[in-house]
Formats: C-alpha cells, sequence, structure tokens
C-alpha cells in the first residue's frame, strides 16, 4: 500500500455515500494502474467465456477446500469460530452486493440499452419493488441470525468493526471507487460483475452453508441466480448488459475482460489469505493472540501497578500490540489460568464475575475465546521455580511455540504459496486536496454538466447552492398562500388527501372541457420547450439508486418509480424515448439528452432549463433534501392524473399526434396503486419515524418540497432565491 494512500476501510467508506464527490484527474490513473496488476492464474485470457469458465472451475475447487476446512474444525470442535470468522470477513462484499452498479444510469444515458440493460441488472439486485429484498438484504438476515450484526447498519459501519480483517474491504472498496466514476469505468465495471456472478456464492461462504443450510437465503447471496422463479439470472443478465454495451461501444469488449481479471485475481489473492487465516484459527492460540492485541491498548492504560513475572501488566499488554506470544506464555503459568481446565480458572471466573476487578471487561465471545485457548493447554509438568509462584507449562504454548502460534504472521506461514492480499489500494490522490475548477457559465451548460453521474468539485457545489436558492424561492410567502398540501401531516396519512386532490382534479377537468384546444404552433412549442424536463423523466429521484436508499423503507417506492420511468429497462416504455417519438411526429429532431448539443440547442428557451436543473441538483442529495424530495415527488407525480393529462390527450388527439405518453403517465400515476400513491406513502413512512419535536419543521420541508414544482415567480422570491444561493456558497467557503 502506497504511504500516504487511504485505507481501504476509508476508500470503503467514502464510496458508500450516495452523496460522495468522487474526483477524477489522476485517482482515474491510479484506479486503472489497480485494474492492470497481473491476475497471475488467469493468464493473458480475453475471451469472456473462457474467462467465466476458468472462473468457474476456480470456483469449484475452492468450494471443496472450504468446506473440507470446515470438517477440520468441527473436528477440532470450534466449527462455530470458523463460521464466525468467515461470515464477518465476507460481509464487506455479500452486504453490498452489486452495488458497484449503482450509478451506471444517469439522466445523460437514460435512453440507451446498455444503460437500460445494466439498469435491469441492478434492479433486480435491489429487489425491486420491495423494501428489504437485495442480495445485500438476505446477508443482513444472515448476521443478525448469527448475532454478528451490531455493525452491519448502514454498511459504512462495517468498518468500525475490529472483528473484520482490513484485507476484507480490499475487492469492495475498489468495485465501489469505479462504480462512482461510471462514465470512465463502465466497461470494467460490469466485467468485474461478471466475474462474481461467474463465481457464485462466494466459496468461502459455501463452509457456512454447510454448516447452516436454513438460516440464509443462499439462492439470493448467490449472485449469479435469479431473483423471481422463471426471471432471468443474475449471469444472463450481466451477460446481456455486456452485449449492450459491446453492440455501443466497439471497443469495450477488451476493457469488460480486464475488469473481470483484476476481479478475479483479487478474489483468488483474497481467498488465499483467508483460506490461510481460517486454517490457523483453528489453533485456540491464534484466537487468543488476535484478542489480546485487539484489547490491549485499552487494557495497557489500567494494569501500572499489577505484577507480572517481575514486569508491569500493562507494559506485557503494551508489547501485546506487536506480538501477543510472550504475554500468552506469561498467562497460561500464570494462576489466574488452570491448563485445560476453564471452569476452574480465575481468568474466566471470580476476575470477571459481578464482584471481580475485571467485570464486563470481556464480551462474552471473547470470554469464549479465553476458554477455548485455556481448553486446549496442555497440564503443567513442573514445579513453579521459587519467588515467582508460576510454572513453565509444555507443548505448544512454551518459548517460541506459543509465540508463533499466536501470532497471525505465523499464522499463515505455513502456507508458502498464499499471496498476501492487498490491504489496500494504492490511490493517494483521494487524500490530496481537489485542485479549483470553475462552475459552470450558465443554466445550459450546468444542465449538460449534472445529467453525469460524476462532477467536478464547483460543479457539486454549483448543484448545491442551486438548490438552496431553488427552496428559498419555493418557500417564499408560503403561509401566506393556501397550499394544497395540509398546514400539518394528517394523522390518518396522506392516502384521504390524495383522493380529495384526484377528486379536484378530475371536477376541474370537466369544468375546463370548454377550454378552447391550443393550436398545431402552441402545442409544438409547448412540447419542445417541456423536452429538457421530459427527457430526464425521474431525475429528481436519481439519489435513490443509491445501494442502500433503493432497498429502504422510504426509498423502495422511490426506486421502483425512477425504474417505471426509466421503462423498467425496456427501450419501448422508456418515456423519454417514447416523448422523443411525440417530437419526431411533429418533425421535431433534437440532439441526443446528454450531449453539449442539447443544451446549446436553440430551440429552447433558456427558461426551459430551471426546473430540470433543480431536478437534477436535487437528484444528487437524496440524504440532505430528503424531506424536500419527498414533497417534490409528491408534487410531481399527483400533478397531471386526472386533469392535466387528459387535456394534454385532448389537444395531441385533435391535431393527430400520439397520445401515448400521457396516456401511460395518467395510469401509472394514479392514487390508488400508482406512483402518487407510492409517493404519498414514502412521506408517511417518513413523517412516522420523525420524532414530535421536529413534527412540524420536517413537514414543513416536505411542504416546501412539494411547492418547489411551480414555485413564485415574483420579485420578492426571486430576490430570496438569489439571497439563499449567496448565503450557502459563502458558509461553505467558510466551513471550508
Amino acid at each position: 500500500m502506497h504511504a500516504t494512500s487511504p485505507t481501504a476501510r476509508a476508500v470503503f467508506t467514502r464510496a458508500s455515500d450516495p452523496e460522495c464527490m468522487w474526483p477524477g484527474g489522476a485517482l482515474l490513473d491510479e484506479v486503472r494502474a489497480e485494474l492492470a496488476r497481473p491476475a497471475p492464474r488467469c493468464g493473458p485470457l480475453d475471451d469472456l467465456d473462457e474467462l467465466r469458465a476458468h472462473a468457474s472451475r476456480w470456483a469449484a475447487e475452492e468450494t471443496d477446500r472450504f468446506t473440507t476446512l470446515r470438517d477440520a474444525s468441527l473436528a477440532c470442535g470450534d466449527g462455530g469460530e470458523v463460521v464466525r470468522r468467515t461470515v464477518l470477513s465476507c460481509a464487506p462484499l455479500a452486504l453490498l452486493s452489486g452495488a458497484w452498479l449503482q450509478w451506471l444510469s444517469a439522466p445523460g444515458n437514460a435512453e440507451t440499452l446498455a444503460s437500460l440493460r445494466a439498469l435491469s441488472l441492478y434492479a433486480s439486485d435491489v429487489g425491486a419493488s420491495h423494501p428489504h429484498a437485495s442480495r445485500g438484504s438476505a446477508y443482513l438476515t444472515l448476521l443478525r441470525r448469527l448475532r454478528l450484526a451490531e455493525y452491519a447498519v448502514p454498511a459504512t459501519r462495517l468498518t468500525q468493526d475490529t472483528r473484520i480483517e482490513e484485507d476484507a474491504f480490499f475487492v469492495p472498496s475498489v468495485l465501489l471507487a469505479m462504480g462512482r466514476r461510471p462514465e470512465d469505468f463502465h466497461p470494467e465495471i460490469l466485467g468485474a460483475d461478471l466475474c462474481l456472478r461467474s463465481v457464485g456464492l462466494l466459496p468461502a461462504l459455501t463452509l457456512v452453508r454447510r454448516a447452516h443450510p436454513h438460516l440464509a437465503d443462499w439462492e439470493s447471496l448467490d449472485p449469479g441466480t435469479a431473483r423471481e422463479p422463471a426471471g432471468p439470472t443474475g449471469t444472463e443478465q450481466a451477460l446481456a448488459a455486456v452485449a449492450a454495451l459491446e453492440a455501443a461501444d466497439g471497443g469495450a469488449t477488451a476493457r469488460v475482460a480486464v475488469g473481470f481479471r483484476w476481479a478475479l485475481g483479487a478474489l483468488q489473492s483474497w481467498g488465499e489469505t483467508l483460506y490461510a487465516r481460517l486454517e490457523a484459527s483453528l489453533d485456540p492460540a491464534y484466537g487468543m493472540a488476535e484478542l489480546m492485541r485487539l484489547r490491549a491498548r485499552e487494557g495497557a492504560v489500567y494494569h501500572h501497578d499489577f505484577p507480572m513475572e517481575g514486569r508491569p501488566l500493562s507494559q506485557w499488554l503494551t508489547e501485546c500490540r506487536t506480538d501477543a506470544g510472550p504475554f500468552l506464555d506469561a498467562l497460561a503459568r500464570s494462576r489466574m489460568v488452570k491448563p485445560g481446565r476453564s471452569e476452574a480458572s480465575s481468568l474466566v471466573g471470580g476476575l470477571v464475575g459481578e464482584r471481580g476487578p475485571m467485570f464486563r471487561v470481556f464480551a462474552e465471545e471473547d470470554l469464549a475465546v479465553i476458554r477455548r485457548w485455556i481448553d486446549s493447554l496442555p497440564p503443567r509438568t513442573a514445579t513453579p521455580a521459587a519467588g515467582t509462584g508460576t510454572a513453565a507449562p509444555t507443548g505448544a504454548t512454551t518459548g517460541d511455540g506459543l509465540a508463533k502460534a499466536g501470532s497471525a504472521e505465523a499464522a499463515t506461514a505455513g502456507v508458502p504459496s498464499a499471496p498476501s492480499a492487498p490491504s489496500a489500494p494504492a490511490l493517494p490522490s483521494l487524500l490530496a486536496h481537489p485542485a479549483a475548477d470553475p462552475s459552470p457559465r450558465d443554466i445550459r451548460e450546468a444542465y449538460w454538466l449534472l445529467q453525469r453521474r460524476a462532477a467536478t468539485p464547483a460543479v457539486h457545489e454549483w448543484a448545491r447552492n442551486y438548490v438552496h436558492g431553488w427552496l428559498a424561492r419555493s418557500g417564499h410567502g408560503m403561509d401566506r398562500e393556501d397550499l394544497q398540501l395540509p398546514g400539518a401531516w394528517p394523522a390518518e396519512g396522506l392516502r384521504p388527501w390524495l383522493s380529495a386532490q384526484h377528486d379536484r382534479h378530475g371536477a376541474e377537468f370537466e369544468d375546463g372541457r370548454e377550454v378552447p384546444v391550443p393550436s398545431r404552433d402552441e402545442l409544438i412549442d409547448s412540447t419542445v420547450q417541456l423536452a429538457p424536463l421530459t427527457l430526464i423523466d425521474g431525475a429528481w429521484l436519481q439519489g435513490f439508486t443509491g445501494y442502500e436508499e433503493a432497498s429502504s423503507d422510504i426509498g423502495f417506492s422511490l426506486f421502483e418509480t425512477y425504474w417505471d420511468e426509466l421503462g423498467n429497462g425496456e427501450q419501448r416504455l422508456n418515456h423519454p424515448i417514447i416523448y422523443r417519438q411525440v417530437l419526431a411526429e411533429m418533425g421535431v429532431d433534437v440532439p441526443p439528452t446528454g450531449s453539449r448539443e442539447f443544451s446549446r440547442w436553440p430551440g429552447f428557451q433558456e427558461s426551459s432549463f430551471e426546473l430540470p436543473v433543480y431536478w437534477l441538483a436535487i437528484g444528487r442529495f437524496p440524504r440532505t433534501f430528503l424531506p424536500e424530495v419527498l414533497g417534490l415527488n409528491l408534487a410531481m407525480e399527483l400533478s397531471g392524473v386526472g386533469g392535466s393529462y387528459r387535456r394534454a390527450r385532448m389537444a395531441l388527439k385533435a391535431h393527430g399526434f400520439s397520445t401515448r405518453f400521457v396516456d401511460i403517465h395518467n395510469t401509472i400515476d394514479n392514487v390508488s396503486t400508482g406512483h402518487s400513491a407510492w409517493a404519498a406513502d414514502a412521506v408517511d413512512t417518513h413523517m412516522a419515524t420523525v420524532p414530535s419535536p421536529r413534527a412540524a419543521e420536517v413537514w414543513a420541508r416536505v411542504r416546501t418540497g412539494y411547492r418547489s414544482l411551480t414555485p413564485p415567480s415574483g420579485f420578492r422570491a426571486r430576490q430570496a432565491q438569489r439571497r439563499a444561493r449567496n448565503a450557502a456558497a459563502t458558509d461553505r467557503r467558510i466551513t471550508r
């Protein structure tokens, strides 16, 4: 690892943040250098079929090896310890299974088949349509059933679990890092993902499956399997995503192979180290030494006056942090330990009892490790030397024998062919202060830049400040206006209010039946000016493609809404594509939405980009602006149902244009089982979790978000917007 690189834990934490700003520049070259690291067992293979076959063979061999290790652990009487270690070591990868795909879909590429195939694959992984149905959620269930989930929610807390080794974060940290730069690593991400699906259930987890065949949804934990009966497998969907990308980019094939080879090599290296560590853990002294190293720092603070073989116990413990062997030798000789008889040893008896000086110092699982170590010690055969009060035991606990058995390095030394798994990717640029870069020059450039998932620091900050300004404008004079959303969150929830609004929309439509249909030119112009907005349909929800957001109680329906807006992976149902078809019928051909040419197209008015840019900006901050996004989403989904969609249909039909776009929205946005209902339920779910003292504040934010779809446009409201943007920018500069 580079001396100034972040740890794998640090990379994992940062890359798991759905609002993270992941820099480019030199960091991209560092990630590419990691991907180019040789994978000796793969050789120079470039053919995906050969690579997949190679990965499958390796996985089968590893499965046999780990299964044999499980049998050996049972022979040693400690199968549970090996299971515990395996489950914890696999947690960083398995708890976020598929998360590296979360940003492959973006507003700028939402119409492409490559993006839609990747989104289909990802939707399967997160269990679209259901909360807590992701592959990671299935692993969380396993952790909870084994009572190992103390640090599992959110997944970033895993980095605080000292029971998990640093190298366990290496593979997921690199995958997540690539996932935050999808425009730069799309092929490599798909290649690495295909590798994981070709491997299937992590070989080490077959050991756990053998021990607990009914404790987990093992099919879901295998990323290569199908999520629905008779549905496509994860591997089939991954291959479809690769094929779509290759069809669009002929140079992608070689890069997909690079990602595959890297992932397989990294898995092999980590698997060797994990196997060696598990094998070493069959020796009780290994677990005891590991425990002492973990607890030595805090223990050394308290025992300056407690002598042990002529030295303060605090000194022993200080040395224990680098080499626990000598201390365990001395501890085994002490009066606190009765070799082979943990039940008679004060170390796990009176000393840790409720009246003892070490009460609650060790957790129950720690005491189990200590007991196992004591029970493994051979009986003493010598008489204590005068003045020492101790006797030297025989066997593995004497001299260098215990020192070696008690050190992780020596435990792996018995497997000379096992390479060391890298503990962290060399990404020193991640620690560097980002270089100054320009903000968007105008709103059209902002529209173009914000359609990409990755952004420079200046663009990221510009987006945040734009949202602050827009919300200030939306909240201006709100108390003086009869806003449709109730003044307080109703105890019965929003469904009754939703039905009333639908009735109102219907009545307004009936009252307005005599309103003249706009002329053909007026209709075409309004349709064109709505294109920057409609062609990024769902952009306000893009933050809810984040792995944990997409399967949460609140976010699952928001992700499903986003998924629906983009046609559930099918171009024929993709809303932006359907809208383009209407434009084509009108004789209007606009450039690709994600291109600079689109944002500069002269047929668009400047004002046509204001609301779309707000959507793109707020969609980047699903946590910071959660209440506002929930309110905006409710306003957006309810806005046309029963009323304006029907009027639009009349106008389109009158001039001979397809009504499919408005028809499909009027049905899927319905207030009973559609997007409007989901939006109301998401608000209710969030408000139900808000403490009573904060309910009014949070509800006010929801109402502001609701109003932000159509904020006031007067002079004072615009002034409030400018002041808030400037204040937000100033505050960010001061806090740096």
